[in-house]
């Protein structure tokens, strides 16, 4: 009998199998924006939208990038971002660009969320900017929670 099975014991094992869990529906007109921004901007080869904890909302990302594993980095890179901001000026965060050598990856606030957006190195990045942000603008609002009277 191995150690794992004398501490839990045998009613306990076959709790401890892997089980799959289900992905969350991707909301539909977030998902709508994100391929209309990805058509818009060529040399853009993905987008993701994930809330400021690092839950998945919507992604039209490549194969090869594990949407949930690259929503917690963006949720970990709006925090840092928006943390480096407040400390640095007293204000609020927009955006932060990471130029690396396989391309960019832009981190845009949006609401309590964040739009990230994967460009190849040829991308034209004020062409990025100018369709990405008002997109960041339109995510922050459909995400917005009515007030209830």
């Amino acid at each position: 009998m191995t150690a794992r099975r004398k501490l839990l014991g045998h009613a306990l094992m076959g709790r401890l199998t892997k089980v799959p869990m289900p992905q969350p529906e991707p909301n539909v007109v977030v998902l709508t924006e994100l391929k209309t921004l990805r058509d818009r901007v060529p040399h853009l080869t993905g987008t993701l939208v994930a809330s400021s904890d690092g839950l998945l909302i919507a992604h039209d990302l490549p194969s090869n990038i594990e949407p949930g594993g690259m929503a917690a980095l963006a949720a970990s890179q709006l925090a840092l971002s928006h943390r480096l901001a407040t400390t640095a000026h007293g204000g609020g965060f927009h955006e932060v660009v990471v130029r690396g050598t396989g391309g960019h990856v832009v981190v845009y606030a949006a609401g309590w969320a964040s739009l990230t957006v994967l460009a190849s190195s040829e991308v034209n990045v004020g062409r990025l900017h100018l369709e990405s942000r008002p997109v960041a603008r339109t995510i922050a609002d459909l995400l917005t929670v009515p007030e209830k009277d």
